[in-house]
């Protein structure tokens, strides 16, 4: 079977969209790296591009010339078979390959894909391809993500241009109420999902219930205002030990000007949007709010039973669930086995979506996972008791 012409489309499409959230930087901003999660915007171009010429073109092309031999070395993120790398910490010193560098890459591979994919006939290849779009859909958020994070940090606060804000919370706050009992858990279809998707399976939960709202930005300012941060009996002992070295006392982002809070957003410094849903908190934040307001996280599989009573995709949820592997997983053989099933520890499982997901690129199965301490993505909180 022949790649397919939407795929083929889909190819198209989605390297197209990854340099359009480039588009309105300018090119002092593609090589800045503030702190260690957050990579440039360069080395996110190099990178999605390095994982289709490395696993698609250097295996399945004749005679496939690589565009320059050192990029595997630097663009490499992770893949332990597939030889030596950089430090994560050491691509904010990439100060060559230059933008242009990168973006012949970029377009000397995507030819190179185009004039070869529909003569290629692989279950495998296919499988691979669409891996690949996938992955660099989640770069595409990382990409916003970074992008607000260099920004962000700049003293003068620039402006990215026009982003999609958060919708106002307008529905009335109510509690899902959910019947002890079992409940299919996982991906079940026959379209692309993550291997930490599977398998699907059956859980017991006990009688719970959900807010159908997120938690907005007015209900988090009044446990700051309330001294949250400064009341050590609501967080985890690693939260506690995390706002005493940090001095944390807001969400990230927050700035408390003339008497009133502020955001920054991709569009400029603007005035908190009380009604909007409160973002880039990590865990530890999301953990001591619920404690404050008397309630809790939910699981993961308790998000996912009462999915369907409520709107999701504003903002990734916390969950109190560690990032665990389903009964029966297996890690794929070979380079891509590395994906997901490596980082199945000390980690913390978020659900749903956000306003930088990429399009057709949620699902109510995605399991997204970060570290507790981490805030910079757009993260928020569901409450359950």
């Amino acid at each position: 079977m022949s790649i397919t012409k939407t795929l083929i489309s889909n190819f198209n499409k989605v390297r197209q969209r990854t340099e359009s959230i480039c588009a309105p930087l300018e090119k002092e901003d593609y090589a800045i790296q503030p702190t260690e999660d957050v990579s440039p915007p360069k080395w996110h171009l190099g990178h999605t591009t390095w994982f289709f010429e490395q696993f698609i073109l250097v295996q399945y092309v004749e005679d496939y010339q690589v565009f320059n031999k050192e990029f595997s070395f630097i663009f490499n993120s992770y893949y332990e078979k597939l030889g030596e790398r950089i430090l994560r910490t050491d691509r904010g010193n990439l100060s060559r390959p230059t933008v242009d560098e990168v973006y012949a890459y970029r377009k000397y591979v995507d030819k190179i894909m185009e004039q070869h994919l529909p003569a290629l006939s692989c279950d495998e290849i296919e499988s691979i391809l669409t891996i690949g779009l996938n992955h660099e859909e989640q770069h595409q958020e990382l990409l916003i993500t970074d992008i607000k994070y260099i920004l962000g940090h700049n003293p003068l606060l620039p402006s990215y241009g026009y982003f999609k804000a958060h919708l106002p919370i307008e529905e009335n706050e109510e509690w899902v109420q959910m019947k002890r009992g079992q409940y299919d858990i996982g991906f079940r279809g026959d379209t692309f999902c993550f291997d930490n998707e599977l398998n699907p399976h059956t859980v017991f939960i006990e009688e719970y219930a959900i807010r159908n709202t997120l938690v907005s930005n007015q209900e988090y300012l009044a446990f700051v205002e309330n001294g949250g941060y400064q009341k050590f009996d609501l967080w985890h002992s690693e939260g506690w030990d995390w706002v005493q070295k940090n001095e944390n006392k807001s969400p990230m982002y927050w700035h408390k000007l003339n008497g009133k809070w502020n955001h920054y957003t991709l569009e400029g410094l603007q005035e908190l949007d009380l009604n909007a849903p409160v973002t880039h908190i990590n865990y530890f934040e999301a953990f001591a709010f619920a404690q404050w307001a008397g309630h809790r996280l939910p699981t993961e599989f308790e998000w996912e039973a009462a999915n369907q009573q409520f709107k999701w995709g504003q903002c990734w949820e916390w969950t109190e669930s560690a990032y665990l592997p389903y009964p029966g997983y297996k890690k794929p053989d070979g380079a891509l086995g590395e994906y997901n099933g490596k980082f199945m520890v000390n980690q913390k499982v978020l659900r749903g979506a956000s306003v930088a997901t990429s399009p057709s690129h949620s699902r109510s199965t995605y399991r997204n996972f970060f570290q507790p301490h981490l805030r910079w993505q757009y993260t928020g909180i569901r409450l359950a008791k």
